[in-house]
């Protein structure tokens, strides 16, 4: 079942016991992200989302760590399990579904034909009238103040809207992209524009720079819970996240025109800040408790100028807290794993499985597992990871055999630690990292490692046997298994 909206979720969430609605007053200014911090690192079934119903100074809710779960994030996009999704890319993906050769006959095209007509039918659809305009506020009536916007650390540098999703028009395009950008507050009517270099909103940045014009952006706050995943996710350009949201929910997803900027953004979106950023202004934007669980430091950053705020009668505010993990972006991290390996393995074929840690916030590592056909294929691994969209900024990647369960990192330590001689299989490489990386000398760039921590043979200078793992046999491990209660256990 699609969601048309946040509040849909919401009740869903409630129904399954994975909410707790918190009727006490609360402060946007840390306390909100205190209580959520420890709720958030509880196991098991005490980890629960988070509705605060009166928060101070405002009027409006506030919902925190909605998909601080696997089981919460399977729920927000309607899967069992999130590799469901990547089945279904991989079905569509498929080369030889795509393209089935010159041997393929004429009936072999043809049944391929409604896996892409499918795709078709995700394409976004504008509506007239939205709830999210129920409440439309311009000129003096802007005032950012009379949302509870948090503050989540002490030291930050202000309020920061943590789960926007900020619209823009590709100039070259038209295609509308959605990214999750922070924003800090500076005052009612402006907020900082956290883009980093690498990502698409940045892109289209610096080419209103480029040519000295004003750049109209529409900033969506709580919607469907495909799109907002989708405004995480590591998309190609070519590929808008209203798209991509309506494959997600097998349905396409309603938006609608803003109502002062030529941007459409969800219909069924809780806020939606409209404005214009201006070339070259920046401002101090930060520090920020951010994902890596330190503090990024305060840099310039655009200005995003806020011409109205339309809103619903009834509006929740969505907020996520990011810091030490695992937090609430671990879950929507683990959905791109999922969800975006048939696409890795699109350039790569030999990459069998992918694990990207919590710890590692995932930019930071990459543990993949091949099937090796020849010497070097480890290596050649490496770079492919490196040249591959987002996962150029991984600062760490490990390759491992078939037979290496990588989900298991006290596994994948043993092999690391047992098949590598560091002088044969570590790579030290340079190139560009995340923004948030503070061990690099520069800002977004600096050292890589790639370990090759696959078996090796004569054809990689490795000329003595390679040992046999120890391992019961099959006929005693079944004996022990079927009397196991006769010993005890």
């Amino acid at each position: 079942m699609a969601f048309d909206n946040i509040r849909q979720f919401i009740a869903l969430l409630e129904k399954q016991g994975e909410l707790v609605r918190i009727k006490a007053e609360v402060d946007a200014e840390l306390e909100v992200a205190e209580i959520t911090d420890r709720v958030s690192k509880e196991k098991g079934t005490a980890n629960k989302a988070l509705l605060f119903e009166s928060v101070k100074g405002s009027s409006f809710p506030v919902l925190t760590n909605a998909f601080g779960s696997m089981k919460r994030m399977c729920l927000a996009l309607d899967v069992a399990d999130l590799d469901e999704i990547g089945d279904r890319i991989r079905e569509i993906v498929d080369p030889t579904n795509l393209f089935p050769g010159p041997g393929a006959g004429i009936m072999d095209k043809i049944q391929m034909l409604p896996k892409l007509a499918e795709l078709s039918s995700f394409f976004p659809k504008t509506v007239k009238k939205a709830p999210c305009q129920e409440v439309v506020l311009t000129g003096e009536h802007v005032d950012l103040s009379k949302i509870p916007v948090l503050k989540c650390w002490p030291a930050d540098g202000g309020r920061f809207i943590t789960l926007p999703m900020v619209c823009t028009v590709d100039p070259i395009t038209n295609i509308t992209n959605v990214g999750m950008y922070r924003m800090q507050v500076y005052d009612r009517q402006t907020t900082g524009m956290h883009w980093h270099k690498h990502k698409d909103g940045a892109r289209h940045y610096q080419h209103y720079e480029a040519i000295g014009k004003r750049m109209e952006v529409a900033v969506a706050i709580g919607a469907d819970p495909s799109i907002i995943y989708a405004s995480t996710a590591p998309l190609p350009p070519v590929i808008g996240e209203f798209l991509f949201a309506g494959f997600l929910r097998n349905n396409p997803l309603e938006v609608v025109q803003g109502k002062t900027v030529n941007v459409r953004v969800p219909a069924e979106a809780e806020f939606v800040l409209e404005g214009f950023v201006d070339p070259h202004e920046r401002r101090m934007e930060g520090p920020f408790g951010d994902h890596t669980g330190y503090y990024s430091e305060a840099d310039q950053y655009p200005v995003f100028h806020i011409t109205a705020i339309t809103h619903r009668k009834d509006a929740i505010y969505p907020a996520t807290l990011v810091g030490r993990p695992p937090q609430e972006d671990a879950y929507l991290g683990k959905a791109t794993e999922r969800i975006f390996l048939p696409l890795l393995q699109m350039v790569a074929p030999d990459i069998l499985d992918m694990d990207m840690p919590v710890e590692g916030v995932f930019h930071n590592n990459v543990i993949v597992k091949i099937k090796k056909r020849y010497p070097g294929h480890g290596k050649k691994v490496l770079h492919t990871i490196w040249g591959t969209g987002m996962l150029m900024l991984s600062k760490f990647v490990i390759v491992c055999d078939e037979d290496v369960n990588i989900h298991d990192y006290s596994e994948v330590t043993w092999k690391v630690m047992n098949h590598v001689d560091p002088q044969r299989d570590v790579i030290i490489s340079d190139g560009p990292l995340d923004i948030l990386d503070h061990s690099c000398p520069q800002i977004g760039f600096g050292g890589k490692m790639g370990i090759d921590a696959t078996r090796k043979g004569p054809g990689e200078g490795f000329q003595r046997p390679w040992p046999d793992e120890i391992k019961m046999n099959l006929h005693i491990q079944q004996k022990v298994e079927e009397r196991w209660k006769e010993y005890g256990f």
